[in-house]
């Protein structure tokens, strides 16, 4: 239950339409549900505003199916990130009415599409093999209330390329960066724009990439003043903070 469906449901109870009892029965599962695997919160939506995302790896497809289940009689919108392709076909199979994105592994339930955002957020990535962390984080950022746009494969390998896409990015009011290899994107745009610039390193790159760490490292040791960064591949935490940021 978000915020606006609790006002909602006070108010109701307010000019006699809902019952008390009603009312608490709509209430039972707060704060949270115990599935005896999982203690879903259905208090975060009220306490962050949006519901707990389901993190799909490393738990079966029948326990996503359970928890997604419970969440969606609560919630407006639920994301669930990294599914397996098993997991994506149980879920689907029990609830259609999800959209799911096969690059990154998330599936989403879009019912309430308020733009809550203040203005556009910008997923960058810089290249095509950084797609899928930057789906990630630009499906996180819709489902909370953004508007997105995404520019993809400008890395600084060709700079002509950033430079052509250089007023999207100063019209944007946070951007997120997507990039492997030595990680150099975020400063470059940070060093273009005067907005928050929110840096993901990729796991994606040769063997001295390191799975990202030479990227992550690279990020960190940004000398554009604005950027911050978040974990190797985090697509999900850079869409969140970057909704967070565009709602003060």
């Amino acid at each position: 239950m978000d915020p606006g469906q609790l006002r909602s449901l006070l108010e109701e109870v307010r000019v006699g339409e809902v019952d008390v009892d009603v009312a608490l029965q709509r209430l039972r599962h707060m704060p949270f549900e115990d599935l005896g695997f999982a203690k879903v919160d259905h208090h975060r939506a009220l306490r962050h505003g949006i519901p707990e995302v389901v993190f799909a790896k490393g738990k079966t497809p029948a326990q996503v199916v359970a928890i997604t289940g419970t969440l969606l009689e609560a919630s407006q919108n639920v994301l669930i990130t990294r599914a397996s392709r098993e997991c994506v076909d149980s879920v689907l199979s029990t609830f259609p009415e999800g959209e799911p994105f096969p690059l990154s592994g998330a599936i989403r339930f879009w019912r309430d599409r308020t733009c809550r955002g203040k203005g556009t957020i910008a997923v960058v990535s810089a290249g095509t093999s950084d797609i899928p962390v930057a789906e990630e984080a630009q499906i996180t950022a819709e489902v909370m209330g953004n508007h997105v746009v995404t520019i993809h494969d400008i890395g600084v390998a060709g700079f002509h390329r950033l430079m052509h896409s250089r007023q999207a990015l100063m019209d944007a009011r946070v951007i997120v960066v997507c990039a492997g290899m030595e990680g150099a994107l975020p400063s470059a745009v940070g060093g273009m724009v005067s907005c928050p610039v929110i840096a993901v390193p990729t796991s994606v790159g040769y063997g001295a990439s390191f799975q990202g760490l030479a990227a992550l490292l690279g990020m960190l040791n940004s000398c554009a003043s604005n950027v911050t960064v978040v974990n190797i591949d985090n697509g999900f935490g850079a869409g969140y903070v970057a909704s967070l940021i565009n709602r003060l």
